[in-house]
């Protein structure tokens, strides 16, 4: 009976994912693609949908961990987005995280999973970390990405797990990979704008890294520097 049950279950699932992606390429507009291409992001397997469709499709179907791991498999560009608007937080495991990670072949599906989903995660900071020291170039983007999005994210949290990313970022910071040291750039200025105690700490980094010799180290200590220490950015943390 249970086999049965579990057969079933499993014969529900590939029907209910086959229907989101006929939903999915129902609001599909191929002409994106080449805009798309344009800006970096892997085509390969995308079917054209803008985000703003994605999240509405996400908010009709509310979340369901073992729906967004089958729309992970289909290894549609959309359809792994999607999955990370609607899986349970409480539910994602370290080793999906490895898994989904390994699996990137595009600056914005790293971002958006890292944002929509595994900042969120009570292992974030761990993996965040970890693949902050890995070789693949999306694999350490996402490390520093799920730095950036925790640093906004994350309100149930205080500045030491922020402050102990802030030698890793040194670490990272000579990296010239387009993808990896954009990253590193991202979560140093997220992590410098969380407060005043890690704005100073942000600004004592950047400058650190301005004496690297190297061409990504100085990009991302002089890009930091200007907003930390920009007008907008000074004014919005002494009125915090």
């Amino acid at each position: 009976m249970s086999g049965r049950r579990a057969a079933s279950e499993r014969t529900a699932e590939v029907d209910l994912v086959a229907e989101v992606l006929k939903q999915l390429e129902a609001i599909a507009d191929p002409a994106r693609l080449a805009g798309m291409a344009r800006y970096g992001i892997s085509t390969t397997n995308a079917l054209g949908v803008p985000i703003p469709e994605l999240r509405r499709v996400a908010r009709r179907m509310g979340n369901d961990h073992d729906r967004a791991l089958a729309l992970w498999t289909t290894g549609v560009h959309e359809a792994r987005i999607l999955a990370s608007m609607t899986d349970e937080v409480a539910r994602v495991t370290p080793s999906q995280m490895d898994a989904w990670a390994r699996e990137f072949d595009s600056w914005d599906l790293c971002d958006l999973v890292c944002g929509n989903l595994f900042d969120r995660t009570p292992h974030a900071f761990r993996k965040a970390r970890a693949w902050s020291a890995r070789g693949s170039e999306f694999v350490r983007r996402a490390g520093f990405a799920t730095m950036a999005c925790a640093a906004v994210h994350r309100k149930d949290v205080g500045d030491e797990p922020f402050q102990a990313f802030l030698p890793v970022i040194v670490g990272a910071s000579t990296d010239e990979r387009n993808y990896v040291k954009k990253a590193v750039n991202w979560a140093l200025r997220q992590i410098g704008k969380r407060d005043s105690a890690l704005n100073r700490r942000a600004i004592a980094t950047a400058k650190e890294i301005s004496g690297l010799n190297s061409g990504a180290a100085r990009w991302i200590a002089a890009d930091a520097l200007r907003e930390l220490t920009s007008p907008a950015v000074q004014n919005r943390l002494r009125r915090k």
